[in-house]
């Protein structure tokens, strides 16, 4: 693939970058990347990957913008209240980067339909709010073995995790196991959060993504980063492989994927 020379000058950060290079920005041209939910988390990674032409970006969030998502969901402004999500976070995207290529799904995410949007990418982060989309987000990449990268906040609070096949690391169920029972962990919506927070663990989704398509530096596998914004204090955790967990084990227990509730798997505000 030949770069114009457009190309040459919007990319040109990452061109001189030893890690990254004419190589590394051919590949995140190439690559394909699936962010499931145009949320807190969703809109600045979408952001981010879009800026740094990630060829291909699906996005998947079946909500309509309302005032109160402004105050962290940076990819959606004023005059998009009452659009869907994802067509807004697209227009965003693409003012920002017409080289690239959004795919829209404006539907939730069940365990009926994950696989098949799933297995068109080549990593997926994990946007999303509540404890079943999750473990679900978790199971389906797991078994169809496409890396992904979970993430969630809350308050002053986030973390996140990366887990990539074949490389004998832990999933997101062999640290959290199960989902806690129905309304026993608020939600943001619930809890609050500080905006500037979803930037922040949003951002090092991508970050992550990234790293992973080029193959610059080292991913969070075996480790989950958390940070508290009071403190301002950061921990990488090493966090071992679960060697009887129910999807990422040998002999996983998990042979079908299951919605825990009703709701199981929205993508909520």
């Amino acid at each position: 693939m030949a770069f114009t020379n457009e190309q040459l000058e919007r990319y040109s950060r990452h061109i001189i970058l030893k890690d990254i290079g004419i190589k590394g920005q051919k590949k995140l041209l190439d690559a394909k990347v699936l962010i499931i939910g145009a949320g807190g988390l969703g809109a600045p990674a979408a952001l981010y990957l879009a800026a740094a032409g990630v060829g291909t970006i699906g996005i998947a969030d079946a909500d309509e913008v309302d005032l109160s998502n402004l105050q962290r969901q940076v990819i959606h402004s004023t005059a998009d209240i009452g659009k869907p999500k994802v067509e807004s976070a697209k227009e965003s995207m693409l003012a920002i980067n017409p080289d690239i290529n959004v795919i829209t799904y404006n539907e939730y995410i069940y365990s009926k339909n994950i696989l098949d949007i799933i297995m068109d990418y080549d990593f997926v982060l994990d946007g999303t709010d509540n404890f079943p989309a999750k473990f679900l987000i978790n199971d389906a990449c797991v078994k169809a073995k496409i890396p992904f990268c979970h993430a969630g906040i809350i308050r002053f609070e986030g973390q996140l995790m990366t887990w990539v096949p074949n490389q004998n690391v832990p999933c997101y169920r062999c640290v959290f196991k199960e989902p806690p029972p129905k309304d026993a962990v608020p939600t943001c919506k619930q809890a609050g959060v500080v905006g500037a927070m979803a930037g922040i663990i949003g951002c090092l989704e991508a970050m992550e993504a990234i790293k992973y398509i080029t193959g610059a530096g080292e991913l969070l596998t075996g480790h989950i980063l958390v940070y508290d914004a009071l403190s301002n204090d950061f921990r990488k955790l090493k966090i071992p492989r679960d060697k009887d967990c129910r999807i990422c084990s040998d002999n996983p227990t998990i042979t079908e994927l299951k919605d825990y509730e009703q709701e199981a798997c929205e993508l909520k505000k």
